[in-house]
């Protein structure tokens, strides 16, 4: 099957996926209801929502441009955040479509060694890219088994019930013995290939090498600290949602209202296990983890649920979409000349 083929049909199953998650979080929703709800809530902590996602993608941008010193270091922050701005977007499009193209941009904005090769080539951009979700995994880890083991008598049936079960499920073992065969298959097919694994591994090497440059970095305190403040904006990003429905109708029992940053960064772990579902900008899994999350552990109708998860969701889409809009203007009319 044509590779152009198998991307169309990966896109629309991961389509079909988010388009089936919110018809069922959707469905027996009260339009006119959930209208007046979102208009009710306090707009004021929903931009602040919004200014911690911006602050978090400029921190990002910071960080990356620390992996990328030491490859290229005429590469600026401004160059870092337009990239990370617009990868966000790609990604709304197009599921991790948006880590290709900001090192795709990066290693086109490259200074050129006397050879005339790119400072900072593709394989080698990519290995920072690689590092930095690394970093990331190893965080959210962090933070969810913290989360779990200060609050598991709250919250852990829900993990336990929700996400952990669906590894107990009949039909996990089979899939991944299926997953494992097909690996074993294709290292097989490819053995005589020798010109063709040389490639993977020359493209694998350059990824090592890129990897390698966070090991150069003066300042690795710097890099944690970043990103610990990526993380708390994620952090300040929930809790701002939930402070802007406390005190509105929706509020009955004044639920929200007892809820406070230990709640909120429950819910922040709960947004981002959401993320690794492979559905377009997180639409649809994010609306039915968090709904189920606010419903399984504080007894919030699902309705109310629904409003603070597109209140969450839909205010960081509109906060990527500014940004990167912005950024895109940025790079095409206005960059000029200059290394911040």
């Amino acid at each position: 099957m044509d590779n152009r083929v198998k991307n169309i049909l990966k896109y629309l199953i991961s389509l079909a996926l988010a388009a089936m998650l919110l018809y069922v979080c959707f469905r027996d929703v009260d339009w006119t209801e959930f209208g007046a709800a979102l208009a009710a809530c306090r707009w004021g902590w929903v931009l602040a929502s919004m200014a911690a996602g911006a602050l978090a993608f400029l921190l990002r941008g910071l960080r990356w441009r620390m992996l990328l010193t030491p490859t290229d270091p005429s590469i600026g922050l401004r160059s870092c955040f337009n990239a990370v701005n617009i990868s966000y977007v790609a990604n709304m499009l197009f599921p991790r479509l948006g880590e290709l193209v900001r090192c795709g941009y990066i290693t086109r904005s490259s200074a050129r060694d006397p050879e005339g090769k790119r400072l900072a080539s593709y394989d080698k951009v990519l290995g920072t890219v690689v590092l930095e979700r690394s970093w990331d995994a190893l965080t959210l880890a962090l933070v969810f088994l913290a989360t779990m083991a200060l609050t598991w008598r709250r919250f852990g049936s829900f993990f336990r019930e929700n996400i952990l079960a669906v590894f107990r499920l009949p039909w996990m073992l089979p899939v991944l013995l299926l997953a494992a065969a097909a690996l074993v298959c294709v290292i097989w097919l490819l053995r005589k290939r020798f010109s063709f694994i040389s490639s993977i591994a020359r493209f694998l090497k350059g990824i090592w090498q890129g990897a390698l440059g966070c090991l150069h970095m003066e300042r690795g305190w710097l890099f944690i600290l970043l990103t610990a403040g990526i993380w708390l904006c994620y952090w300040l990003m929930a809790a701002t949602v939930i402070w802007s429905l406390q005190g509105t109708a929706r509020d009955a029992g004044g639920v929200l209202a007892s809820m406070g940053m230990t709640d909120a960064l429950f819910l922040m772990v709960v947004g981002s296990v959401s993320s690794l579902v492979p559905v377009p900008g997180g639409f649809g899994a994010y609306h039915y983890l968090l709904s189920l999350a606010l419903q399984s552990v504080y007894g919030i109708p699902l309705a109310t649920g629904l409003v603070f998860a597109t209140l969450s969701h839909e205010s960081q889409a509109l906060t990527q979409l500014i940004c990167g809009a912005l950024s895109w203007i940025d790079e095409t009319w206005v960059r000029k000349d200059l290394s911040l």
